[in-house]
This record gives structure tokens, C-alpha cells and sequence, in this order.
């Protein structure tokens, strides 16, 4: 008889390094299929096999701007139905996840993860400073600058009515 024993990785935490790998592996892609990051996790084996909470966790769980149920986890943000990427600070989540994890703590990752921490954190600033730079609406933020910023504002409305009967 085989002695089996328990994972000692949360689900949570083996979704996030999943994904993590996944986008670790493919910078070119945005997102991923919730297929994608099930499939990754059962190929890194972090818990010896599929476990079959893991489909939950990606789905609901994990993804911050879904309504907790019952799990509460920042790991995952849901980018249009049935894909996902990692959670970045800044993006917009539901009121009831207010201060959930977003990372593993470094304590619980297995031997071999921890670098991951590390690529997150300037993976995460750079897609934010990106986003910030292609967001249109940020974008706009100079356009409103005063077109009569070198005179008086009645200055410029007199000069542009210049000429009109």
C-alpha cells in the first residue's frame, strides 16, 4: 500500500505560479484561457496532480474582479470571459476583495518558485507604466491644457472674435 500525502501548496499559490510561468514563457500574450493555466498547473505538478479544486480557483476564486465566492483572492484578473492574466496593482477589483493576497508568500512557494516573486514585481510595474502610456483616456490628460495659456483667457475669446459681424 502507497502512503499518500497531502500537497502541502495552496491552490491559490499553484495558480499563480502557473500562470505566472505561463506569461513568464509567452510576454507576447496578454492573457491566457482558463484551459491554459488548468493544463500549465497539472504540468508543473506542484501538488502531484490535478487537484480538483483547481478549476474553481481560476474560474472564481482567484480573480479579483469577480465577486468572492466564498474565496476573496487578488491572484488572477478575468480580461473578458473565460481568459485571465496575473493581477496587477492598480487594476480594478470587487469592493469585497479589499486587502486579499495577491502573491504567494515567498514562505509557502515550493523550492525553485521564488524568482517568480521577483519577476512579478517588475513585470507588474512595467504592464502598469505601459498601460498608463497606451491608455486613451490618459492620453487626453495634456490636451486640456489652455490653447491661451501665453494670454488672458478674454484676450484669446476677443481675438478669435476677431473679424465677426
Amino acid at each position: 500500500m502507497r502512503a499518500t500525502t497531502k500537497p502541502t501548496i495552496k491552490v491559490a499559490d499553484e495558480v499563480w505560479i502557473a500562470t505566472a510561468l505561463l506569461h513568464r514563457e509567452h510576454p507576447e500574450r496578454d492573457d491566457f484561457s482558463i484551459e491554459e493555466i488548468v493544463q500549465r498547473a497539472a504540468k508543473e505538478s506542484l501538488a502531484n496532480g490535478n487537484r480538483p479544486g483547481l478549476y474553481v480557483h481560476v474560474v472564481q476564486h482567484c480573480v479579483a474582479n469577480r465577486a468572492p465566492n466564498p474565496g476573496r483572492y487578488r491572484m488572477l484578473f478575468e480580461t473578458n470571459p473565460g481568459r485571465r492574466r496575473l493581477f496587477r496593482k492598480g487594476d480594478p477589483y470587487h469592493a469585497a476583495r479589499e486587502g486579499a493576497k495577491i502573491t504567494p508568500n515567498r514562505e509557502d512557494m515550493p523550492y525553485g518558485y521564488h524568482g517568480l516573486l521577483s519577476w512579478y514585481e517588475e513585470w507588474s510595474a512595467e504592464r502598469a507604466r505601459s498601460a498608463s502610456r497606451q491608455d486613451p483616456l490618459l492620453a487626453l490628460a495634456d490636451l486640456g491644457a489652455s490653447p491661451w495659456a501665453d494670454e488672458d483667457a478674454d484676450e484669446y475669446v476677443r481675438r478669435l472674435r476677431e473679424g465677426w459681424e
